[in-house]
């Protein structure tokens, strides 16, 4: 148990770190190309962070989940997750990033991150106040 603390606990960490550099890159220039590669590149990782963290969860929690879509789909069941749509849409565009470009289709995806960063956010802070303050009192 103590391992799976310190890796849940890391989990938070990164995926901190990955919201905050990835509102940097939406407060900036959003007309710059370089600026929306960026963007969709702390995109894509911030993704792949949060349904790894949210696996993580839900192991703790004897949920095995094995994709990210499964995992989306069962936070949300466990109520993590308020926006069901929003998340699998975001996993959607993510996936979308990785195989399809263009400029058209990046400014679309990064006028999607920008609605979507709230119920990210508000995500993350409502499992870290959650899971954060409990795992340092369960062990």
């Amino acid at each position: 148990m103590e391992e799976m603390n310190r890796k849940l606990i890391q989990s938070f960490e990164n995926l901190k770190r990955a919201l905050t550099r990835l509102e940097e890159a939406l407060k900036e220039d959003l007309e710059n190309s370089l600026i929306v590669d960026g963007t969709i590149q702390r995109f894509e990782f911030t993704i792949e962070l949060y349904w790894k963290m949210l696996k993580r969860l839900l192991a703790r929690e004897g949920i095995d989940a094995r994709t990210p879509r499964q995992t989306l789909k069962e936070a949300y069941q466990v109520g993590w997750l308020s926006n069901e749509q929003a998340w699998l849409q975001m996993l959607k565009d993510r996936n979308s990033t990785s195989h399809v470009y263009s400029e058209a289709m990046a400014r679309k995806i990064v006028k999607n991150i920008s609605e979507y960063f709230p119920e990210m956010k508000n995500t993350f802070e409502k499992l870290e106040s959650q899971y954060m303050t409990r795992s340092d009192h369960d062990e």
